[in-house]
């Protein structure tokens, strides 16, 4: 499954202790048009730098630090560091169990799947819907090779802002591969402090060596726990490589935000449409060279289209 990956089942005759380092660089040049005014910049948005080690075939542990560029690169870099993962696993036939500041399971498998990151966000990660790891407990087990379930209880701010309180979020998931490469997945979680906040996914996708092709709808209500702030989303995303080396791809979003009888409230300045279209150029193992077009159109009265040409780089060990 692309989910989440156990380890391998070496028998403990065999085993010997090991880790890994961890660095994934995101970089680009942009050049950004909106309203008739253009901004040019390098960027070196984010660097992921961290350490994996196996204690044991069943027992692992991984810590990685994320530095964010804050400023996107305009107005002078401004360099944050934060912990994003810091966790022990536990895994063996077929359960899987995390522990710390573990990766949340609300989209990794869409994150998985468009598997440009470097470039865009995948949906709900864009537009805020939740964290991409937070402080908590996991548990997936894999029930049949076909079908997987997920739950997790966490701290519900993210790994930016680890603060604590009385308030959790709790969240399931379900995917089920009916044929081979077809991913089916639903999601769902709840969290409340003095207001609600509930979240809802459905995604269909299919991957194989040349074709992916995926869609989702998300909907989440009382987003950042405020009454009335509900999101609506869809996302979808299509990528065609010849071969190993090249790839061409395109993605659709729309985020509007209403209330639950319909009526807009006009709470979220980012409503509107988002159309992303581009090469993939992979010359080296570890490398990803991305000239690519980012076009948001938003439906604020007022607000002008933004149009963004890229060329976005990606470097791992």
């Amino acid at each position: 499954m692309l989910a989440a990956a156990g380890m391998a089942q070496e028998t403990t005759s065999t085993f010997k202790p090991s880790g890994r380092p961890i660095a994934t660089v995101f970089t680009d040049f942009r050049v950004q048009s909106t309203d008739g005014k253009t901004n040019t910049a390098f960027e070196i948005s984010r660097a992921y730098l961290g350490y994996a080690y196996n204690f044991s075939p069943y027992f692992s542990a991984k810590a990685v630090m994320d530095v964010t560029d804050k400023n996107n690169g305009y107005q002078g870099s401004a360099y944050t560091a934060y912990i994003k993962n810091a966790y022990g696993e536990y895994s063996r036939n077929g359960l899987t169990i995390d522990f710390g500041l573990i990766g949340t399971n609300t989209f990794n498998l869409q994150e998985a799947l468009w598997g440009k990151r470097y470039l865009l966000k995948s949906f709900q990660d864009l537009n805020g819907y939740a964290s991409s790891a937070d402080l908590g407990l996991g548990i997936k087990y894999q029930i049949v090779p076909e079908l997987s379930i997920d739950a997790q209880v966490v701290n519900g701010e993210g790994y930016k802002s680890l603060q604590s309180d009385s308030a959790v979020k709790v969240s399931a998931g379900l995917t089920y591969q009916p044929i081979k490469k077809l991913y089916l997945r639903v999601y769902g979680d709840y969290q409340k402090k003095l207001e609600a906040q509930t979240t809802f996914n459905a995604m269909i996708a299919y991957k194989d060596d040349k074709f992916t092709v995926g869609g989702e709808y998300n909907l989440q209500t009382g987003h950042n726990k405020v009454k009335d702030h509900n999101f609506n989303g869809l996302s979808f995303w299509g990528t065609y490589n010849p071969c190993k080396t090249f790839a061409v791809f395109g993605r659709y979003d729309n985020l509007t935000s209403k209330k639950l009888n319909g009526a807009s409230n006009g709470w979220n300045a980012t409503d509107g449409n988002l159309y992303t279209a581009g090469l993939e150029i992979l010359p080296a193992k570890g490398v990803a060279i991305s000239p690519n077009v980012q076009i948001s159109d938003p439906s604020k009265s007022g607000s002008k289209t933004s149009t963004s040409y890229l060329v976005s780089f990606k470097y791992s060990l």
